[in-house]
């Protein structure tokens, strides 16, 4: 695990919780039990605070970061995609970041909202819970349907999988 302390800010990985060593946890970020931190991944908290509720999966390479004295809040079992810059204020609970995503400052996202791959939500943006948003800038496109939710919910659950095997099953062999 790569946690760094930035001057008295210093990270909190709870019990369950999985975080690469390639990953980078700078600073006053709280990640939550069950979370998945991939390879590659960086969320900044040396100015900013960052908290990831319980079973949230921080795809690889993703850059989550805040702006000074910000927070930012992302809910459970929040699906954040390969690739995606994070510097919102809220993502809320089961929603899917796409992979390559960006979201702005001062970004809300809503429960169970899904933003596509490569979208570009711009600053002081609000998706609503339970739609799904696509395109650059973004545009809401539809609703979540269930069988969305029963597909990302089952996505959700290889995450957690993933964080409990790994401190287990994860062995450097050169």
């Amino acid at each position: 695990m790569a946690l760094y302390r930035f001057g008295n800010r210093a990270p909190k990985v709870e019990e369950g919780a999985y975080v690469s060593d390639s990953a980078r946890v700078i600073g006053n970020v709280v990640i939550g039990p069950d979370c998945y931190i991939g390879h590659g991944a960086v969320l900044r908290g040396d100015y900013g605070n960052i908290v990831l509720g319980p079973g949230t999966a921080v795809e690889e390479n993703v850059t989550i970061h805040i702006r000074p004295d910000g927070n930012s809040a992302i809910g459970k079992m929040v699906t954040i995609g390969h690739g995606a810059i994070v510097h919102c204020n809220r993502i809320q609970d089961y929603a899917v970041i796409g992979m390559g995503a960006v979201l702005s400052f001062d970004v809300d996202i809503g429960e169970w909202a899904i933003v596509g791959e490569g979208c570009v939500v711009p600053a002081y943006t609000s998706i609503p819970p339970n739609k799904i948003a696509v395109g650059v800038p973004a545009k809401i496109t539809a609703d979540v349907q269930p069988g969305q939710k029963e597909f990302w919910s089952y996505v959700k659950k290889l995450y957690i999988d993933l964080a409990h095997r790994y401190p287990e099953e994860l062995e450097r062999i050169s």
